[in-house]
């Protein structure tokens, strides 16, 4: 993890599920295979935190030292849990193993600790009552630690604690910037502190989340609450929301196509497919989603595609004639009642003074009308191919949505 070669996704799970029964994570800490270092880190922990949990280290093998660097923290020896040993003769049951040597010393646990039950591996968890903290120690590996988390870690805690109500909103936005937004909704987010929210923003690509938190006693009271002042946030920026929580642009335009029971093709140039790809993402896609032409040439576009040779040679592929054109043309190649078409310089080569990197033309074909518009986005090339998706799927979502009858 230290040296980049794994991602740690286990710090971000728990971290969720901690803030969804109520507790609030202070630091998130990656500590190298090292004696002293995990010593220190635990030491540094119990001065800002009640509860410290950690995971990894609990195999059987020699580089997992954290059940006897735990040992020597707490200053206590080793003892054999015969519940834990029935655990692992089961799990190598299953596999149709005996038990090695080795997998045995995975049932000798600290003296000072419960042993949480792993129902999915072999090195339980261990629950620490200690010094006036909790320390709670995990398997590395994410199904074993979830196991332990939701069946043992999260239940203890919340009988050993009482624990606040804690609410997070999530409002997703699209087409402004971070600064801008903020500008806009300056005074809606100062009213805020007197309704005891804290707000967030999240910028990610071509796309702003405002996260709204709160914390009390009383859900229902909290969540109304919440919900009040995400419908003013509405009324005053409500043309850039696309969606809330969890919602993808992705989704949202395949809800909407289903539900009125609608297609959409494509005809991709500078995104090489990931539009279709994000569509194609979701289950049940193949409801709405008929099909595309990677149109990356100009050979392609004009055989594949029948954009006119002549305007293609002189007015360029990235332009509006093309784009539009492509448009048309694969709408009616797939008789969908709606089309995306796009074309652009994702460079970092390829622009010109008149058509710099980052030029990107994006058409939509509806039953009613073709209409397209052009962007200048930036130099970095997968960030202009996820900027040109995102912005297609949101042109798309606000036209069905003004049509939607």
């Amino acid at each position: 993890m230290l040296i980049g070669q794994v991602i740690d996704t286990n710090s971000a799970w728990i971290a969720t599920k901690l803030n969804e029964a109520g507790i609030h994570v202070h630091q998130i800490t990656s500590v190298s295979d090292n004696e002293e270092h995990i010593i220190e880190a635990l030491k540094n922990a119990t001065q800002r935190a009640d509860i410290i949990l950690m995971t990894g280290g609990l195999g059987p093998t020699n580089d997992d030292i954290t059940k006897l660097t735990l040992c020597k923290y707490f200053n206590v020896g080793l003892r054999f849990d015969p519940e834990v040993y029935k655990d692992v003769e089961h799990i190598f049951a299953i596999r149709g193993r005996a038990v090695t040597e080795v997998n045995r010393k995975q049932a000798e646990i600290p003296e000072n600790c419960i042993a949480l039950r792993n129902k999915n591996g072999t090195a339980p968890g261990m629950w620490f009552d200690a010094n006036g903290k909790i320390y709670i120690s995990m398997p590395g590996v994410p199904y074993e630690m979830k196991g332990i988390m939701e069946e043992e870690a999260i239940p203890r805690l919340k009988k050993k604690f009482t624990l606040p109500v804690i609410v997070h909103r999530n409002v997703l936005t699209i087409g402004i910037g971070e600064s801008a937004l903020a500008e806009k909704i300056a005074a809606w987010e100062n009213s805020l502190a007197q309704n005891g929210i804290k707000l967030a923003y999240l910028p990610s690509v071509g796309m702003v989340r405002l996260r709204l938190s709160t914390t009390g006693t009383d859900r229902s009271l909290l969540e109304k609450t919440v919900q009040k002042k995400i419908a003013e946030l509405q009324k005053l920026v409500g043309e850039y929301i696309y969606g809330y929580e969890t919602d993808t642009l992705e989704e949202i335009v395949g809800k909407l196509l289903k539900e009125r029971g609608e297609t959409v093709s494509l005809a991709e140039s500078c995104t090489g497919g990931y539009i279709s790809y994000l569509i194609t993402s979701i289950a049940g896609s193949s409801d709405y989603y008929q099909g595309s032409v990677i149109a990356y040439s100009y050979n392609i576009k004009t055989m594949q595609l029948d954009v006119d040779k002549e305007v293609l040679n002189a007015r360029g592929a990235v332009s509006q004639e093309i784009v539009e054109q492509m448009a048309s043309s694969v709408k009616k190649k797939f008789n969908t009642d709606y089309s995306i078409a796009v074309s652009g310089i994702a460079g970092p080569g390829g622009g010109t003074p008149e058509k710099p990197v980052g030029l990107v033309w994006i058409a939509i074909a509806t039953p009613q009308r073709i209409f397209s518009k052009k962007y200048q986005f930036a130099d970095h090339r997968l960030r202009n191919i996820q900027l040109t998706a995102n912005a297609a799927l949101n042109l798309l979502r606000k036209e069905i949505l003004s049509t939607k009858s």
